[in-house]
C-alpha cells in the first residue's frame, strides 16, 4: 500500500509541509536532495494555477545541521509570511482582511482540477468554522486575517495539487507539536495554540513538546487534518522518497517537517 507518513514532531506550518511534500513528489532518495527540474515542473504548474500575483521558489538550506528545502511565497515580489510575528518580536505587516465568501471566489477562480479545489475548499472551511467559534460568528461572515493573505491560499492550493500526485492510499500523521506560550497576531497576544488552531486541533492527538513559540498554525492544522486518515508514529514502510521542509523562524531546535513516502 502506497503510504505517506507526515512527521509533525517539530509542529505544521503551510510553508513546510509544502516544501516537505514537493520533495517526496520529486523523488528524492534523501530529505535533503530534491530534483530541480522536477520541482521546476511542478511551480510551472502551480503558477498555471493562477493565484493573483503569487510566485513560488523554492531553494535548498541548512537549519542546525539539517539539510532540507524551504519554499518563499512571494505576493507582487515581496514576501508576506505568516501574519503573527516571530518569538523575539519581530513584528510583520498586517494585510487586508478576506471574508469566506472572497477566498471562495479566488479559488473558484483557479485553473486547478476539481478535486483539488474541493480540498482547497474543504481546508478553508475547516479554518473557517473554527475562526467562526472563537469569535462567535457563522462560518460564511468570518474574515480571515492571516490565513486570508495571498500567500497562505497559495501553500494550500500548492499542497493540494502535490497530495493529488502523490497519490497516497493512506496517509498517517504522526501526534502535533503545538509548542506552548504566546504569539502575537492580528487579533493581539494569543496563547499558544492559538484559539482558532486549538479549535481545529479536536480530535487530534496533540502535545506541547518543549518549545515556546507557535510551531503549529491553523492552516498547518487544517491540513493535517483533512488529509491524515490516521495518526500513530511511523508505521513499517519501505521508504522510497522523502521530503524535508525548513521553517523560517528560529527556535533552539530546528523547525522542520519530514514527510516519507514509500510501501507498507
Amino acid at each position: 500500500m502506497r503510504t505517506l507518513y507526515i512527521d509533525c514532531g517539530q509542529g505544521v506550518a503551510g510553508d513546510m509541509l509544502t516544501a516537505a511534500l514537493l520533495g517526496a513528489a520529486c523523488g528524492s532518495a534523501y530529505a535533503g536532495e530534491i530534483d530541480y527540474a522536477k520541482a521546476e515542473d511542478f511551480i510551472a504548474r502551480f503558477h498555471a494555477a493562477g493565484i493573483p500575483g503569487v510566485e513560488m521558489h523554492v531553494s535548498g538550506a541548512i537549519k542546525q545541521g539539517i539539510k532540507g528545502t524551504r519554499v518563499r511565497i512571494l505576493v507582487n515580489g515581496e514576501e508576506e509570511g505568516y501574519g503573527g510575528v516571530q518569538d523575539h518580536g519581530h513584528h510583520r505587516h498586517h494585510h487586508a482582511h478576506r471574508s469566506m465568501k472572497e477566498i471562495e471566489e479566488i479559488i473558484n477562480g483557479l485553473a486547478i482540477d476539481d478535486e483539488v479545489r474541493t480540498d482547497v475548499l474543504s481546508v478553508y472551511r475547516l479554518i473557517a468554522e473554527a475562526e467562526g467559534q472563537v469569535h462567535g460568528e457563522p462560518a460564511g461572515e468570518v474574515h480571515f486575517h492571516e490565513v486570508g493573505t495571498m500567500d497562505a491560499v497559495a501553500d494550500v492550493t500548492a499542497i493540494c495539487m502535490l497530495m493529488h500526485e502523490i497519490a497516497a492510499d493512506r496517509i498517517v500523521a504522526s501526534p502535533v507539536a503545538t509548542g506552548y506560550g504566546t504569539v502575537l497576531c492580528a487579533h493581539g497576544l494569543l496563547p499558544v495554540p492559538a484559539p482558532a488552531t486549538a479549535v481545529i486541533l479536536q480530535g487530534m492527538p496533540s502535545y506541547a513538546g518543549d518549545i515556546e513559540g507557535e510551531l503549529c498554525t491553523p492552516t498547518g492544522a487544517a491540513l493535517v487534518k483533512h488529509f491524515a486518515q490516521e495518526y500513530a508514529q511511523m508505521p513499517p514502510m519501505s521508504t522510497e522518497a522523502s521530503g524535508c521542509g525548513l521553517g523560517t523562524k528560529e527556535f533552539e531546535k530546528a523547525t522542520c517537517l519530514r514527510v516519507f513516502l514509500g510501501e507498507s
